[in-house]
């Protein structure tokens, strides 16, 4: 038995789980977030809170019960918090602005990239150099910030392209530092 997977998931007033022919269901003030259940596991409710069983024996069995007490409590935070995810720009110049619902990257190439949200997914520029991406789906908001830093990761010997909020660049010694030695 999984360790996570034994831990039910508190359900907050204002939200509602269903289960129904293998479709998870998950309804908050936010939004609402579907999925497949894996026919290897069942979600059981209770008044207040959801567990989540396993039909099968095994490690894959032992596997997907943590895995999809995970994603429920995921999906029950992002229904109730929501996700959120900040990058900051690096480099002279490079700047991200929106343009109605797209978002319009100038990251040195000779051309402007526009960015278009899946529906979903919200993104502020507070600043030039500052992005927020939020939504409730976490996967989807981790999968849209990591496409966007895609777009110029950052580069070790400036540090140059678009970062994590928090995110550390080990910066290497460029040619000068080499015919130094």
């Amino acid at each position: 038995m999984s360790r996570i997977g034994k831990k039910p998931v508190s359900i907050p007033k204002g939200v509602t789980v269903q289960v129904s022919e293998g479709v998870l269901k998950v309804k908050g003030a936010k939004g609402e977030l579907s999925t497949l259940v894996h026919p290897a596991i069942s979600v059981e409710l209770a008044a207040e809170e959801a567990t989540v069983k396993v039909n099968g024996q095994g490690n894959t069995s032992d596997a997907l019960h943590g895995l999809w007490r995970a994603l429920l409590n995921n999906m029950v935070n992002g229904v109730t918090k929501g996700y959120e995810k900040k990058l900051e720009i690096v480099g002279v110049g490079y700047r991200a602005e929106m343009k109605g619902t797209n978002l319009q990257l100038v990251l040195g190439y000779s051309h402007p990239i526009l960015f278009k949200p899946p529906q979903g997914i919200k993104i502020e520029t507070p600043s030039p150099t500052n992005m927020v991406i939020s939504g409730t789906d976490r996967q989807l908001v981790g999968q849209i910030a990591a496409k966007i830093r895609a777009f110029r990761p950052p580069e070790p010997y400036k540090g140059k392209g678009i970062k994590y909020e928090n995110e550390y660049i080990r910066r290497k010694a460029g040619k000068a530092a080499a015919a130094a030695k």
